[in-house]
C-alpha cells in the first residue's frame, strides 16, 4: 500500500472525528484509522503517539470547536438571550456531533493546554451570558455547571429517544431553560432584569 501524500495529525484527527461521530468515541482506534486512512498502520506513529495520543487531539480539536460554536452563538446577545443562544449551540453541537461532544466531557488536564484554553474559552462565554445576573464568583461557577447539567442531560435523553411523548421536544427544552434561569434570578434575590 504506498504512502498517503499529506498525511498529517490534523488530517488523522479528523478521520478521528469522523469515526468517533459515526461509531461513537470507543471506536476510534490505529487499526480503524488506518484502514479509513488508507495506510499501513505503523506510518501513524509518524504524526501520533498511540491511541490516547489521538483522543487527547480529538478532545482539543472538539473543545476547540465546541468553543468556537459557543462563541458564534453569543456574538451580539446579552441576558437571557445570549444563554438561550450559547444553550441552543451546545445542544445542536452534541446532537451534530456525537462523538466529538463525547471527547470535551471529561475536564482537561492543566497539560492539555489546547483543551484548558477551549474549556477555559467555553467558561468565559457562558459566565458573560449569565454576567447580568449579577451572581457571586461560587454561584456563577454553580450556575455554569446547571446550565451544562441541563443542556447535557436534555440532549443525551434526546438523542437516545429518551422522549416518547407527543409533544415539541424543543418548547421543552426552551421551557427548561426559561425554569432554570428563573431560579438564577431568584438566586441574586432580586435587583434589575438582566437584558433581553
Amino acid at each position: 500500500m504506498p504512502p498517503r501524500a499529506g498525511l498529517n495529525e490534523a488530517v488523522i484527527l479528523q478521520a478521528a472525528g469522523q469515526i468517533a461521530d459515526a461509531e461513537g468515541l470507543d471506536s476510534v482506534s490505529l487499526a480503524g484509522l488506518a484502514k479509513r486512512l488508507r495506510v499501513q498502520a505503523p506510518s501513524l506513529y509518524n504524526h501520533v503517539d498511540s491511541v490516547d495520543g489521538v483522543r487527547r487531539g480529538l478532545a482539543a480539536m472538539s473543545a476547540e470547536q465546541l468553543a468556537n460554536r459557543l462563541v458564534r452563538a453569543a456574538v451580539g446577545k446579552s441576558g437571557e438571550q445570549a444563554a438561550y443562544a450559547v444553550a441552543d449551540a451546545y445542544r445542536s453541537f452534541a446532537k451534530e456531533h456525537p462523538g466529538l461532544y463525547s471527547a470535551t466531557l471529561r475536564a482537561p488536564k492543566k497539560t492539555e493546554t489546547r483543551s484548558a484554553a477551549a474549556a477555559e474559552l467555553m467558561l468565559e462565554v457562558v459566565g458573560a451570558a449569565l454576567e447580568p445576573y449579577r451572581l457571586s464568583r461560587r454561584d456563577l461557577i454553580d450556575a455554569i455547571r446547571g446550565l451544562r447539567s441541563l443542556v447535557h442531560g436534555f440532549v443525551t435523553l434526546e438523542m437516545s429517544g429518551g422522549f416518547g411523548i407527543p409533544q415539541d421536544v424543543n418548547r421543552s427544552f426552551h421551557e427548561a431553560l426559561r425554569m432554570y434561569l428563573h431560579g438564577v434570578e431568584t438566586k441574586r434575590g432580586g435587583g434589575r432584569t438582566p437584558r433581553k
